[in-house]
């Protein structure tokens, strides 16, 4: 296993186009880190300039501690599958596994026996004669897979490789990758622009946000306790209030918030809070009356959209319990589901309509 560590990465290509600014990231031997983040957020080219595809402007890849600058991307024991899988069309399945192997001067025998064993782990077994455009698109990614698993790489690099599939494929390989992961135990990046894929597969999740690691953690942090607006609106929070701080308690457009304890400093703060954690009842602290502008039902219970004290707030409510429009109901807003953000421009609070 190894293991990577990002120091001050940085990317300007030609015309002073700025993909990646100070990335700094560390990945543990045998993680499955996550690189997530909306298109263009420079999250390939970080996967490139660790695979050694392209030479950073400034900043440092280690591999185990020791920087792969001055190695050839063939000899840094990191390899990349691709979102289109760019198999060799004119090559069978084993044809494509054993590519790699005979570049690497792999004697037959131990070539048969690994390409054997990686068909296995990615459930492809028999499909050793088959031509690529006989396959699924789920096949023939799960054959881009094996391809990069064959030659035993140090590290597994993988973008949006599930981006091109339908949803019950993106399913099947997710989960496949997931598996074959663990089993391996090989240290591996993934690039992605979906949130539930991410969540679903991590260890950690770095967030890229105009070609900087905004936030890194477990998947549940991003929704918990989020850094900044930016990673809150990225992660789905709606409802934001300005608000001051005064210990554990915050004064807003809508009245007094108890919260739990919090490191942020007293003063300026942004409040949010999620639409599934605002609850229609009513309690000793954090309630408040507000009248129902908008319901919209859906399997799951309803979307609503409330106004409090001129602010419009969204929260959901169950299927046996959904208000009416211009009904007017009292609001809980536990205190352990309140994150305060760095204050912000004001004019966050309303929900667009």
């Amino acid at each position: 296993m190894t293991s990577l560590l990002l120091r001050d990465l940085a990317m300007t290509y030609e015309g002073g186009v700025r993909a990646v600014t100070g990335v700094d990231l560390r990945v543990a031997s045998g993680e499955l880190l996550v690189l997530l983040g909306p298109s263009g957020s420079g999250k390939t080219t970080t996967l490139r300039l660790i695979a050694g595809l392209l030479r950073p402007t400034a900043g440092d890849v280690l591999f185990d501690g020791k920087s792969v600058l001055g190695t050839p991307p063939e000899r840094r024991g990191a390899v990349m599958v691709f979102q289109d899988n760019a198999l060799f069309p004119f090559r069978t399945v084993a044809e494509n596994l054993e590519f790699g192997l005979r570049m690497r001067k792999i004697e037959r025998g131990e070539r048969r026996r690994l390409i054997t064993r990686t068909l296995a782990t990615v459930r492809l077994s028999g499909y050793e004669d088959r031509w690529p455009d006989e396959l699924s698109g789920g096949q023939r990614q799960r054959v881009a897979l094996a391809r990069a698993l064959v030659v035993r790489p140090r590290m597994l690099l993988l973008d949006e490789p599930l981006s091109n599939l339908e949803p019950a494929l993106r399913s099947e390989l997710r989960e496949t990758i997931w598996r074959v992961q663990r089993q391996e135990e090989i240290t591996t990046v993934l690039v992605t622009h979906d949130q539930t894929e991410a969540i679903a597969m991590a260890d950690r999740i770095a967030l890229m946000i105009d070609g900087r690691i905004r936030q890194v953690g477990p998947p549940a942090d991003f929704f918990l306790r989020p850094a900044d607006l930016d990673v809150a609106h990225f992660f789905g929070a709606e409802n934001f209030l300005s608000g001051h701080k005064r210990g554990q308690q915050v004064d807003t457009e809508i009245g007094t918030l108890q919260i739990v304890e919090s490191d942020m400093a007293d003063g300026p703060v942004l409040v949010t809070i999620r639409p599934e954690a605002i609850e229609l009842a009513s309690n000793d602290t954090n309630s408040f009356v507000a009248t129902i502008d908008t319901t919209r039902f859906g399997a799951a219970g309803a979307d609503c959209v409330a106004t409090i004290g001129g602010q419009r707030l969204r929260f959901a409510a169950p299927s046996h319990q959904c208000p009416a429009v211009g009904e007017v109901v009292t609001l809980h807003f536990p205190p352990a589901a309140i994150r305060l953000l760095p204050a912000s421009p004001s004019g966050l609070g309303s929900v667009p309509t």
